[in-house]
């Protein structure tokens, strides 16, 4: 008697790429998903820059598949190309797309091209790894879509005209399908870049699809016999901050705020070791600093708490080329006001060696030192720091964050009730930069000059010096102060990571 086959677990694949911003949110939900869902094998496709992830992964049994390509491409870097700058971007992108497509094809198939998919199965991505809806449809496998914030891209406005025009029986059939099925609405709203010839050429010459998705490889009909479902589209965000017009999907989820787990939001491990560690998708718990952070603790602990001002990743895009000019915005503003700031500099290496710079004019610093213990400047007014703390546990301690806009800082801000001042640089940003000031939170967004010059010139710095510090007195107003109380309470009793696990379970078969 031949032996019983074991039957394998189904499998949740999360795939995110992109910054820190866009991946580890999803990554949260995988960990979430993977502690209440132990029957699952649950994998992260993401970044190898993300690597950092991989221990906290191991801890709930999920595996990292790293791909290589980088989750930014700046145009300022020197790609050893001949020709323009901009060229030589160009045909770099190239390459690297066509690497990390190759790259994410053979990791799905290493995951699921051993067999037939099991009901269970599901790939989760975000708005940067559409690569994931054409290979979900190579292995037959549903797929599920989850981005914590509104969608950072748009159709041309002449899209509908030419879809319509090239495609005029998909069209038909998708502004009439039933409201479960998969329609324009759906279309139009996040997966219209899926029908465009950058996407067209890979899925036909590489994975052997058809060019147009919901249509024949043969004929170019529409797969009238075989139309899918709606996909979920899991947002991680509060209704309570983000209005959701009948026009979305009607499979578009508000989940709440999907805040990070705080032993993913340490660099210094003593920290984390003295720290209550969470549950799983949860984010409240008592932080602790460890003895090796006490300047941190005493510029904290002080009377008046600081500002805070962290640009994250604006670093390692691009748009901070003069951080010494960035500095020196900071330290005027420190001349003409009573403000106190706290610098955290996500790590980026110009901006931490421009503050060496000052710092060793007036004392002995070593790199180690520094990035151990941070940095005070201005005379005590300023205390740059390259390492990471939860923000749950800092912003509670300041006065006001002043930051780029992305979606993780503007949530922790929001949450912990302070005022915030936005400089947007890119996508998203801009969205929610409006929407604070909308809501009543923060100024009109700062440009980005007012925030890091483009030279390091003084009338240029001591403009954006006066314009920053404006901004910022006016955030500290009592109606901006009180205004951000009350939606920090709005929003405190939400869990938008458990919500997107509980969502998930109801939509997709997660049976024992």
């Amino acid at each position: 008697m031949e032996a019983e086959v074991e039957k394998r677990k189904p499998i949740a694949l999360f795939m995110a790429f992109g910054t820190k911003g866009d991946v580890y949110p999803i990554a949260a939900i995988a960990a979430a998903f993977a502690f209440d869902q132990k029957q699952y094998h649950v994998v992260l496709v993401t970044h190898s820059a993300h690597e950092n992830l991989r221990p906290y992964l191991a801890d709930r049994y999920i595996t990292f598949l790293p791909i290589r390509s980088p989750p930014v491409l700046s145009i300022h870097e020197n790609y050893n190309s001949t020709g323009t700058q901009e060229s030589a971007f160009s045909l770099q992108k190239t390459i690297i797309r066509k690497e990390h497509r190759r790259e994410c094809h053979s990791a799905i198939e290493r995951i699921f091209g051993d067999g037939p998919s099991m009901k269970g199965d599901f790939i989760v991505i975000n708005f940067f790894a559409l690569e994931g809806w054409s290979l979900a449809e190579l292995f037959r496998v549903r797929c599920v879509v989850a981005a914590p914030y509104i969608i950072p891209y748009s159709a041309p406005s002449s899209f509908e005209c030419h879809f319509k025009k090239e495609f005029p029986l998909l069209y038909e059939y998708l502004q009439e399908a039933p409201t479960d099925k998969v329609c324009w609405k759906d279309v139009i709203h996040w997966m219209w870049p899926l029908f465009m010839e950058n996407w067209g050429s890979w899925r036909s010459d590489e994975l052997n699809l058809s060019p147009i998705p919901f249509t024949d490889p043969v004929t170019g009909l529409p797969t009238w016999h075989d139309w899918p479902p709606s996909p979920l589209l899991l947002y991680g965000f509060s209704k309570e901050i983000v209005e959701c017009p009948d026009y979305w999907p009607s499979k578009a989820c508000v989940c709440g705020f999907w805040f990070l787990p705080i032993e993913w939001q340490f660099s210094c491990k003593k920290c984390l070791q003295i720290s209550a560690l969470p549950s799983p998708g949860s984010n409240r718990t008592k932080v602790e600093i460890c003895a090796a952070h006490v300047k941190l603790q005493l510029f904290l602990g002080t009377s008046v708490p600081p500002v805070f001002i962290g640009l994250s990743s604006a670093g390692s895009m691009g748009f901070l080329e003069h951080p010494e000019a960035f500095l020196g915005v900071i330290q005027t503003v420190l001349e003409i006001t009573n403000f106190r700031f706290i610098l955290f500099t996500s790590g980026y290496e110009p901006l931490d060696e421009a503050i060496r710079v000052v710092a060793t004019e007036s004392l002995y610093l070593d790199q180690q030192q520094y990035s151990e213990e941070g940095v005070c400047l201005f005379d005590g007014r300023l205390f740059c720091f390259p390492s990471m703390v939860p923000y749950s546990w800092l912003f509670q301690r300041c006065l006001a964050a002043v930051h780029h806009g992305g979606s993780g800082s503007t949530a922790a801000a929001l949450y912990a009730g302070i005022p915030q001042v936005l400089c947007p640089f890119m996508l998203d940003q801009f969205y929610w930069a409006e929407r604070m000031h909308w809501l009543g939170v923060a100024p009109e967004p700062l440009k980005r000059n007012h925030l890091v010059p483009d030279k390091m010139d003084d009338l240029r710095i001591r403009i954006a010096a006066n314009v920053l510090s404006r901004a910022i007195a006016y955030a500290l107003s009592p109606e901006v102060k009180t205004r951000a109380l009350e939606i920090a309470e709005r929003i405190s009793p939400e869990d938008g990571v458990m919500e997107a696990v509980k969502i998930l379970k109801q939509q997709i078969d997660c049976s024992n």
